[in-house]
């Protein structure tokens, strides 16, 4: 069978999208059962750009790339359907974006039970993509330089200059601002133990003792809350990329049915994780266990492999000062040592990441050293003690140091 010329094929495809268009040129009523987008958020950094669509219902997602069509002047795009989700005309005039990697988001009803989102690209080199519950979030990371080869500056949207520019490996940089995020807050209560103690309460009391305790040892420190406010998880990320982060630490207490279980664990998003972290990571991420090994399936390795034994080595900076430093002082501190983790804030994270579980809000002992001001003030500590430790040993790694 031959092919259609040119202009016969433009006009298929022209009639194509008129019949695909024309019910809601004429009004045709949406379809029952359909989910709605509630959001569409973007934010730049200097090698990439993160783009989330929150819907009110879960989609299962891909992303297909379609290159550059000259002829009929369409930049390269990359565009995700979006099955059972209604837009209608929301989004008719597209998101202009213009950061130096992508021009415009586009997004429209593909169908009467499908919508579209189109980006527009300036640049690409590649992407990833996730897919989060609670709410339910597209996350589409595109990466690509906006680097002018001729002023050899980075620039965020407005002419503003990133704080990354020229970036060494993790590992072989100085570490000076550190990122410090008390889980969950707001709505969203994280884990109740005895007494009604709740862990979003716990966390931030915690990450502001830390906070300090790093700021007097001459770190820059940013925390992503400081009062009891709801945070998306991508949310968390975004703000220690956006301000040019070395470290990320999220803070957080744990929880379990049964009430004899105690003590202090560190975790690392590596990307073949520990079996017995999926109940934690089931809680911390919002979504049922038997979920959690999507996370697998997603996992962008090159990624991980890059980050994953800095994060290792802070992991373990932060457990050889916290255990011992607590344990001399405060008896029956239980170590349940650092242990990888499928964390989504984690592996949203591109800089060196770690989540402190502080204890059990759910164990007598446990929850009876967290309601202790003075017990809370000796963990930032030891923590900023550990901290301190992964720092030297960067600095000797890149000459700075004996």
């Amino acid at each position: 069978m031959r092919s259609l010329p040119p202009p016969l094929r433009d006009l298929r495809v022209a009639l194509v999208a008129l019949a695909l268009l024309l019910p809601l040129l004429l009004g045709v009523e949406r379809p029952r059962g359909l989910g709605d987008v509630a959001d569409v958020r973007t934010w730049s950094h200097p090698d990439y750009t993160r783009v989330v669509i929150e819907l009110t219902r879960p989609v299962d997602a891909e992303v297909v790339r379609l290159k550059a069509d000259d002829r009929n002047a369409r930049p390269e795009r990359l565009y995700i359907d979006l099955d059972g989700i209604w837009v209608g005309r929301d989004y008719a005039d597209g998101i202009p974006v213009e950061d130096g990697l992508l021009r415009k988001l586009r997004l429209g009803q593909n169908t009467l039970r499908r919508s579209r989102l189109v980006i527009d690209l300036e640049r690409y080199e590649r992407h990833r993509l996730l897919v989060l519950e609670s709410p339910h979030r597209v996350v589409v990371d595109v990466y690509g330089s906006r680097q002018d080869p001729e002023t050899l500056e980075w620039q965020l949207p407005g002419g503003v200059q990133s704080p990354d520019k020229k970036r060494f490996p993790a590992g072989m940089r100085p570490v000076r601002t550190v990122v410090v995020d008390p889980g969950h807050g707001g709505k969203d209560p994280g884990a109740t133990g005895i007494g009604g103690v709740r862990e979003k309460d716990v966390n931030l009391r915690l990450s502001k003792l830390l906070a300090k305790r790093l700021r007097e040892e001459g770190f820059e420190v940013i925390l992503t809350r400081d009062d009891d406010r709801y945070l998306d998880l991508e949310q968390r990320t975004v703000i220690a990329e956006s301000q040019g982060a070395d470290l990320f630490i999220s803070i957080h207490a744990n929880a379990s049915r049964r009430r004899s279980t105690k003590g202090i664990e560190i975790y690392y998003l590596d990307e073949n994780h520990d079996r017995h972290a999926l109940d934690v990571a089931s809680r911390e991420n919002g979504v049922p266990r038997k979920k959690i090994d999507s996370l697998q399936r997603t996992l962008a390795k090159w990624r991980v492999q890059e980050l994953s034994g800095e994060s290792e080595r802070l992991a373990e900076a932060v457990h050889g000062e916290l255990l011992p430093g607590l344990g001399k002082t405060y008896r029956g501190v239980q170590d349940l040592g650092v242990k990888k983790g499928p964390f989504y804030v984690l592996f949203l994270s591109s800089i060196p990441s770690i989540l402190v579980e502080s204890g059990f809000v759910t164990n007598p002992h446990d929850v009876k050293l967290l309601g202790e001001h003075r017990y809370l003030e000796r963990t930032a500590q030891h923590i900023a003690a550990g901290v301190i430790r992964y720092r030297e040993h960067g600095l000797k790694l890149a000459g700075g140091g004996p």
